[in-house]
């Protein structure tokens, strides 16, 4: 069970860590926040590895860039595979 809370604990800070990516996007391109700025950096460089490739299979469409959505979708599946094989199905 341990491990299990471990899985979900991964796959909780990832999430929240594209979310945040999605949240800081939108500030950046409608505010005055720095993309250089240390924290935006910081979770760019963090999610840039998970959402490349979903970006290279699916370009943005009309400035709306669909690669978070598929890779939450992925990233869901995944933790209930993970789950699943530790909990033995």
């Amino acid at each position: 069970m341990d491990l299990v809370l471990v899985i979900r604990g991964i796959f909780s800070a990832v999430e929240w860590l594209i979310f945040a990516r999605i949240i800081l996007s939108f500030l950046t391109m409608f505010t005055r926040i720095d993309p250089y700025n240390p924290i935006v950096k910081f979770v760019h460089d963090a999610t840039e590895p998970l959402m490349g490739p979903f970006r290279r299979l699916i370009p943005p469409l009309g400035g709306m860039d669909f690669s978070p959505i598929i890779l939450f979708m992925v990233l869901n599946l995944l933790e209930k595979v993970l789950i699943d094989i530790v909990l033995g199905f």
